[in-house]
């Protein structure tokens, strides 16, 4: 029996991901493909089948339902190995040269990357993300609602991250299907369609930054069984770096960190 089992939808139709600066995507950058998708296939109880982009590319399926990728690209080695989300945009060109403007950087592309283009960026804090133009490689609208992984960004400034944000993605602009931002005492919010998909959060603003906490975008996969999780992924070469009853912070083979909860352990969606 498998404890790690994802929850999805069940969706798989092609679709696009439209224009509305949401998180609509997760993937991994890896060192070693097959490894990467033992392990996974271990602790998450994930399928995998290729991408229709190459070698270098694999997909995830919890319940026949494409939840997430791996990939492993020379371009995508000088980035590490993490956990990443990636936002809907109409041009990435465009979204790449904003954030530049905003102080941010381009660390991979725009580049193409069929059925679409890909950046992977940094923001102005030093965390890292990516941005997607194109279609999908499942239907987005099924992914968004059915929430496989849900994303946090933990930063020092959740304004001054969701003013970055904004300017490079449109959120909270005119543009249809723009997604709305809440706040929150320290927390951001970000709203599709009346959906909750990002938050955004602030540390101890009287405290010197802590390496170990730098910003960074969370990734957690919604699971049935957190403990069966942990052990699976200290069987297969990972770690526990946190644990309780509901949710834990793991490492895999690699080094990239990812989080698995319960439904009981998600915050409200306001």
């Amino acid at each position: 029996m498998n404890h790690g089992k994802t929850q999805s939808s069940g969706a798989t139709d092609a679709g696009s991901t439209g224009s509305c600066g949401a998180p609509c995507w997760v993937s991994l950058t890896s060192h070693d493909l097959e490894a990467s998708q033992r392990f996974y296939g271990a602790v998450l109880g994930w399928r995998w089948r290729p991408a229709g982009t190459g070698d270098h590319f694999r997909i995830a399926l919890a319940d026949e339902a494409p939840v997430a990728g791996i990939a492993v690209l020379p371009a995508l080695r000088q980035t590490g190995v993490a956990w990443t989300p990636y936002f809907a945009v109409p041009d990435a060109d465009q979204a790449a040269a904003r954030a530049r403007e905003r102080g941010g950087t381009a660390g991979v592309g725009p580049l193409r990357l069929p059925p679409g283009r890909v950046a992977l960026l940094s923001d102005r804090h030093g965390a890292t993300f990516g941005i997607w133009e194109g279609e999908l490689f499942g239907r987005w609208e099924p992914w968004r609602q059915s929430a496989p992984a849900l994303i946090t960004l933990h930063t020092r400034d959740a304004f001054d991250a969701a003013m970055f944000y904004g300017g490079v993605l449109d959120w909270a602009s005119d543009r249809p299907g723009s997604c709305e931002v809440e706040y929150e005492a320290d927390e951001v919010l970000l709203r599709s369609r009346d959906l909750v998909v990002a938050r955004i959060e602030s540390g101890e603003s009287d405290t010197a930054p802590d390496p170990s906490v730098r910003p960074h975008w969370q990734v957690t996969f919604l699971v049935t069984d957190v403990p069966g999780c942990a052990r699976a992924a200290e069987r297969h070469g990972g770690g526990v770096l946190e644990e309780g009853e509901h949710e834990a912070v793991l490492r895999d083979p690699d080094g990239a960190r990812f989080t698995v909860a319960t439904a009981a352990a998600l915050p409200p969606a306001g």
